[in-house]
């Protein structure tokens, strides 16, 4: 979801970061919680947990308030108890849409995400109807400098390869490893072990087919929708199947969509 991260650039670019800050904040600890709870506290028996874990110390979260949230997780402390839950739908343009949420209120939070899909243009879906273009993968993000630890892209490449990575790509101002989900936390503790610095890790759903949206109008569509699902306080990540050119994204970010 190429365009989609091009588009959080943009934003962040903007102005936006602060606002995020507290949102990102809450929403990876309840992933840390969750991960707890289904997992225990161990971070070296629950894979799932010390990817989460390291993701919240990434964020610059506190030590203590992420033990906290583990601790809620196990059972140690009173706390919200929030389960998992996934939507689909289909934006503009026909595009693919995965929500991933975490919730204390199933009902709740069902209603919010069909009322985000139909006023933003789009469609909610039954369960299955586009997860399967869609795969679970691990990503990791390298910026040009740190890979610069290494010589040059055929030794990163080589690098990641050797630790377990999947493939490598060229994203611009860095570079986008991805991995098997299940060997994102060894990928990035071969890379940082040979010096180089990942600049993000986080287990995401990677579209196996790309919808191009070079209309403006459309672009603009699909984003508000991605936008205002990912605005829902339970919403922990929306996935989609498109991709926006640069020119679009950046007549877009100019024109202040």
């Amino acid at each position: 979801m190429s365009g989609h991260s091009k588009w959080a650039t943009i934003k962040h670019k903007k102005g936006a970061a602060d606002k995020a800050r507290g949102k990102l904040f809450a929403r990876v600890l309840r992933q840390v919680e969750v991960a707890a709870r289904e997992g225990g506290g161990d971070l070296d028996a629950n894979p799932t947990l010390r990817t989460m874990y390291q993701k919240a110390r990434d964020a610059s979260i506190p030590t203590d308030t992420i033990d906290r949230a583990v601790k809620r997780g196990t059972g140690e402390l009173e706390g919200v108890r929030y389960e998992p839950v996934s939507y689909e739908g289909y934006g503009p343009a026909g595009v693919a849409v995965y929500v991933e949420c975490l919730t204390d209120n199933r009902n709740r939070t069902g209603a919010d995400v069909r009322s985000l899909f139909a006023r933003n243009g789009g469609s909610s879906a039954e369960p299955g109807a586009v997860a399967w273009q869609f795969e679970r993968k691990g990503v990791l993000t390298v910026t040009k400098g740190a890979a610069a630890a290494v010589g040059d892209e055929d030794g990163l490449m080589l690098l990641a390869l050797e630790a377990g990575a999947e493939d490598l790509t060229d994203e611009g101002e860095g570079w986008q490893v991805v991995t098997p989900a299940t060997d994102l936390a060894r990928v990035r503790e071969g890379l940082e072990g040979q010096g180089v610095a990942v600049a993000s890790a986080e287990l995401t759903m990677v579209p196996t087919t790309i919808v191009d949206l070079t209309d403006a109008e459309e672009a603009r569509r699909v984003l508000r929708l991605v936008d205002a699902l990912e605005d829902h306080d339970d919403v922990q990540a929306v996935h989609a199947n498109f991709d926006v050119p640069a020119p679009v994204l950046e007549a877009l970010g100019a024109a202040g969509d």
